[in-house]
C-alpha cells in the first residue's frame, strides 16, 4: 500500500510540473507613465522549462524565456508591458516542457559573423556564430563582420567592437523596423536611398558609447592584456537581445604587470529590449576588486553641447561618421549620447578632454549597472529628437524611469 501511495505521489507530482503557474504583480510607484516597460523574473532551471504564455485581464501578450548564463536550460522569463502613473497589473504566467506552437513575430534581431573573403558584398556576409574567443594578443577585429556583435530593436541598433577598445558604436534610422539582417550595418547605395539606416558615429579610440575601461597611471587604459576574450550572442529575441562580454584573466593594473591571482575575470552583459532606445549594462567582477577603479563616459563628438549632472551625461553634437579616408558616400552625421551611471558608482567626473566625457567609476559588490542611449537626428517617426535641449529632457525623464523602478511581485500557483 505505501509503495502504491509512493508511486501516485510522484506520478501527481510530475504531472504538476509539466507546466507550471506564477502569478505576477506589477506597479508602477512613479507619477509617469510607462511604456515597453521590462518585466523579468528568474524561473527554476530544475524544470527545465521550454515555453511560456503570460496573459492580462484574458488577452495574451509575448513573452520570452531566455538562457542567460549559456547551460543550454531557461533561466529567466522576460515580457514588456505599459503602465499608467501608480497603475498596477496582474499576469498570469504559465511554463511548459514542450515548445510553443507559434514563435512570437520578432521585435528585436542580433547577429555575429565571420568575414567570408569570397563574399565581396558588405551586406551578404553568411558566415553566421554565436560566439568567438580568442587568447592573449590575438586580435580578431578584422576577421569579424562589423568587428563585432550587432543588435537592434525598431528604433536603434548597437554593435561591441571584439578588440582591446570593446567600444560600443551606433547605427541610426530613418523610420522604425528592423535592418540589419539586410544591411549587416553596411547599407548600400539602393539601400540608402531605400531609407535604411547607417553608422552615424565615429568612434576611433575613445569610449564611444559607455565602453568600460581599465583606470591606471591617471588615464583609462585599453584592455589589452586579458587572458581569454569571449563575445557572446546569447538571446536574439523576439522581445530582447543579450549581448555577453567576458574579459577573462585580465590585469586591471594594465600597463604594469600583474601576478595570476591579481588578475580578475570582468563579465558584462548588453541588454537590448524592443521599443527602448537604451540599453542595459551590466558589469560583474570575479576577484579580487578592493580598490579596484575603471573608467566609462560617452564620446566628445566634435562641437557638442554637454549635458551633466553628477552620474547623468549627455552631449549633443554633429561629426563624419567615418575616418577621413572613408568618408566617400556619407554625410555628417547628428546625435544625442547619454550614459547613467548610479550615484554609488560614481568616483569622479572628469572634466571633457578632445576625446570623451569622461568618468572615474568602481563596483560595488563587485558590480556596476548603468545604462547608455542614444538618438539620431536622422530618425522621422515618434518620439524622436533633433535639438539639444529636448533631448537633454528626455535624459532627465529617462533617469527617473531607470532610478524609480516598477515593483515586482511573483507568486507561483499550483496547477
Amino acid at each position: 500500500m505505501k509503495r502504491l501511495l509512493s508511486i501516485i505521489i510522484a506520478a501527481s507530482a510530475s504531472l504538476t510540473m509539466v507546466a507550471q503557474g506564477k502569478q505576477v504583480t506589477v506597479t508602477n510607484p512613479s507619477n509617469f507613465s510607462r511604456i515597453s516597460e521590462p518585466i523579468v523574473i528568474d524561473i527554476d532551471e530544475r524544470h527545465e522549462y521550454l515555453s511560456a504564455v503570460v496573459s492580462c485581464n484574458g488577452v495574451t501578450i509575448d513573452c520570452q524565456l531566455d538562457d542567460t548564463d549559456g547551460n543550454g536550460i531557461n533561466d529567466q522569463l522576460c515580457f514588456l508591458t505599459s503602465l499608467e502613473k501608480k497603475e498596477k497589473k496582474t499576469f498570469n504566467v504559465t511554463l511548459f516542457k514542450h515548445y510553443a506552437d507559434k514563435a512570437a513575430e520578432p521585435k528585436v534581431y542580433a547577429q555575429m559573423m565571420m568575414t567570408n573573403k569570397k563574399v565581396k558584398s558588405n551586406n551578404k556576409q553568411d558566415l553566421y556564430i554565436s560566439s568567438l574567443t580568442v587568447e592573449n594578443g590575438t586580435n580578431p577585429y578584422w576577421m569579424l563582420h562589423h568587428h563585432g556583435p550587432a543588435f537592434e530593436n525598431e528604433m536603434v541598433a548597437y554593435r561591441i567592437y571584439f578588440d582591446e577598445r570593446q567600444t560600443v558604436d551606433i547605427y541610426g534610422k530613418y523610420r522604425k523596423g528592423l535592418e540589419l539582417k539586410d544591411t549587416q550595418f553596411y547599407p548600400d547605395a539602393k539601400q540608402k536611398a531605400d531609407g535604411y539606416g547607417d553608422d552615424v558615429l565615429w568612434v576611433g579610440q575613445t569610449f564611444g558609447l559607455g565602453a568600460l575601461r581599465g583606470w591606471a597611471d591617471g588615464k583609462p587604459q585599453m584592455l589589452l592584456d586579458v587572458n581569454k576574450r569571449t563575445l557572446s550572442v546569447m538571446s536574439a529575441g523576439p522581445l530582447r537581445t543579450i549581448v555577453k562580454v567576458e574579459d577573462k584573466g585580465w590585469n586591471p593594473y594594465y600597463p604594469e604587470k600583474c601576478k595570476q591571482e591579481q588578475r580578475v575575470d570582468m563579465t558584462t552583459i548588453y541588454t537590448l529590449y524592443a521599443g527602448r532606445r537604451d540599453c542595459m549594462v551590466d558589469m560583474k567582477l570575479k576577484g579580487k576588486t578592493d580598490g579596484l577603479h575603471l573608467a566609462t563616459g560617452i564620446i566628445n563628438v566634435k562641437n557638442s553641447e554637454e549635458y551633466c549632472n553628477k552620474g547623468l551625461r549627455g552631449c549633443w553634437g554633429t561629426d563624419w561618421p567615418v575616418s577621413e579616408k572613408d568618408s566617400a558616400g556619407h554625410k555628417r552625421e547628428t546625435v544625442g549620447l547619454g550614459i547613467c551611471i548610479p550615484a554609488k558608482n560614481v568616483v569622479e567626473v572628469l572634466p571633457a578632454n578632445k576625446d570623451n566625457y569622461p568618468y572615474v567609476v568602481a563596483p560595488t559588490e563587485a558590480a556596476i549597472h548603468y545604462a547608455i542611449t542614444f538618438a539620431s537626428d536622422n530618425e522621422t517617426f515618434d518620439g524622436s529628437y533633433h535639438n539639444a535641449s529636448d533631448f537633454f529632457n528626455y535624459l532627465k525623464q529617462w533617469r527617473k524611469r531607470l532610478e524609480d523602478k516598477v515593483k515586482i511581485e511573483v507568486k507561483d500557483m499550483y496547477m
